[in-house]
């Protein structure tokens, strides 16, 4: 690293003699000398290029890489146009900081006001933000939006990705609330326990075990306690069903991995956040807007930042200070490259796959747990998943999640009928 370290050994020694230190030892005078490091790193010696490739190499060896995946879970396996990656890969967007200067990051600024334009589209709803780091605290962060210092409560479906759940759960004892979960009845959110004491009701549509919600109801049952309803929405599944604008939701937030990212090990990925006119202040992170110059040409602009970065603390909706830029283009331009009927058709591919997986999935003796419709995803009684899933990742399967009441399958546009009934078949023996 010494090499990109711009200051030389006299300009280090100049600044330290004006600080009034005599060496970069005295800068640490006063921490303890038990909790200074005595020698050096133990570190290998540096690679050279050929050498890092090849040890990078090797330990990517140790992953074991399927072909036939049938997990989900709230990270999807789809097919990325090659236009993604190579849009994407170029250097003045990978080296793209923060766009504070906007005279000099119109194209940064263009991207995520695309991307914004893009998620509204998909939402139905007003306004969105430049995204947060990933689906569960978009979650998080919209309960934070509906923070009143008169009520000390939220609810939350039982029937919401548990990671989503957790991470709800974390904000809200940083502030002071209380979290109520609402049971899970027939694999859908049983609203019989709300009450007008709480601020928000967050769900999830398709939940957790892939059933489809009645959004529209729950939002009129909850708008009817006084309750901001949250929805945590799946892009695909939002392509096919009504959207949450349509629904009567108050705040759309989602995962985007299934938008151009690829599974990755698990990440980066991340999250987006929509909303309507009246809570659009409350967004968290930032908004990029539209205008015109002083000569009349269309220009952008960080419109809203709502972040205590730039008001005071205390008034701050939240502290998520960045986002994920790279990932938001990302999905810009999956998106733009899927089209509205690109979009439609993965969807239906992976409504129809789902759904023939099923029926094969109970022609060998997994029947489906919960009757209600699904969109890609459903859970199937089994005795021993840990067993069955064995079993088939020696074939080079990656089968469903283990959950509760046996297993999560799900299936998207890549999965092939071969595929289906290879799986199947290796059920049924």
């Amino acid at each position: 690293m010494g090499s990109y370290i711009p200051s030389t050994v006299s300009q280090q020694e100049e600044m330290l003699k004006e600080a009034g230190f005599s060496s970069l030892g005295d800068l640490y005078r006063d921490v303890p000398e038990d909790l200074k490091l005595q020698g050096e790193l133990n570190l290998p010696e540096g690679l050279s290029e050929l050498e890092t490739a090849k040890t990078m190499r090797r330990i990517a060896s140790h992953n074991k890489v399927y072909e036939s995946v049938f997990r989900g879970a709230g990270a999807y396996r789809h097919y990325i146009p090659a236009i993604v990656k190579s849009v994407v890969n170029k250097e003045e967007f990978v080296t793209a900081y923060t766009p504070y200067q906007a005279e000099i990051s119109q194209g940064v600024l263009q991207s995520i006001f695309e991307y914004q334009t893009m998620i509204c589209e998909l939402t139905g709803m007003e306004v969105a933000n430049a995204s947060v780091y990933d689906g569960a605290v978009a979650a998080a962060e919209a309960v934070s939006m509906c923070r009143s210092p008169k009520k000390k409560k939220v609810f939350v479906s039982g029937a919401v990705h548990p990671d989503a759940l957790k991470v709800i759960r974390t904000y809200c004892w940083a502030a002071g609330e209380e979290v109520c979960v609402l049971p899970a009845k027939d694999g859908r959110t049983d609203l019989s326990a709300l009450d007008g004491e709480a601020t928000c009701l967050y769900v999830q549509q398709p939940n957790y075990y892939g059933v489809i919600e009645d959004l529209k109801q729950i939002s009129e049952t909850a708008h009817g306690f006084g309750l901001t309803v949250i929805a945590g929405v799946e892009p695909f599944a939002m392509c096919l069903l009504e959207t949450p604008a349509e629904c009567g939701v108050d705040i759309a937030v989602g995962e985007g991995q299934p938008l151009g990212m690829p599974l990755s090990f698990g990440g980066p990925y991340l999250g987006f956040m929509a909303t309507n006119t009246k809570l659009m202040r409350k967004l968290p992170g930032r908004i990029v807007g539209e205008t015109t110059d002083t000569e009349g040409r269309r220009a952008f602009v960080l419109t809203l930042q709502a972040r205590e970065q730039h008001i005071r603390r205390e008034k701050a909706s939240s502290n998520v200070c960045s986002n994920e830029a790279l990932c938001a283009l990302t999905a810009s331009v999956y998106l733009a490259a899927m089209g509205p009927e690109g979009m439609k058709e993965a969807a239906r591919q992976c409504y129809s796959k789902a759904h023939y997986l099923a029926d094969r999935l109970e022609e060998a003796g997994l029947k489906r747990v919960y009757e209600a419709d699904f969109f890609n995803e459903f859970v199937t009684v089994c005795d021993d998943p840990e067993a069955l899933l064995a079993k088939l990742d020696a074939k080079g399967i990656l089968g469903g999640l283990p959950v509760e009441n046996g297993i999560l399958w799900c299936a998207t546009e890549l999965n092939s009928k071969a595929e289906i009934d290879a799986l199947v078949k290796e059920v049924s023996a």
